[in-house]
């Protein structure tokens, strides 16, 4: 059950495809735009706890599973992959990344 009470949740497209293929036959429906957005919000939360237990071997399947949550949550909201990582390149110029390990603990 997700965030609303709601059955089911969001699966990759092929899904279905390949359930037939091992013999089921899977019930779905198509989300509407309010629904399918916050599928992919609760979708994002599923993927980083997956991405955060990972052993260290298949993180990076799971930080790529983020990665494509984040792309559709992009799209949804309108936002090209393009246009999304000039966003990101633009905060790295003003605030920076995360390359040199900086752990801030406050202020004196």
């Amino acid at each position: 059950m997700n965030r609303k009470g709601e059955y089911g949740k969001l699966v990759r497209d092929r899904i279905p495809q390949i359930i037939r293929e091992d013999g089921a036959e899977p019930v779905t429906y198509i989300a509407g735009s309010e629904e399918y957005r916050n599928r992919l919000r609760d979708k994002l939360g599923e993927e980083v706890r997956e991405f955060l237990e990972a052993e260290d071997a298949k993180a990076p399947e799971e930080l790529a599973d983020v990665l494509e949550v984040v792309h559709a949550l992009a799209a949804d909201l309108g936002v090209e992959a393009g246009q999304l990582e000039k966003i990101r390149e633009a905060k790295a110029s003003e605030r920076g990344g995360f390359v040199d390990r900086i752990i801030w603990t406050g202020n004196r």
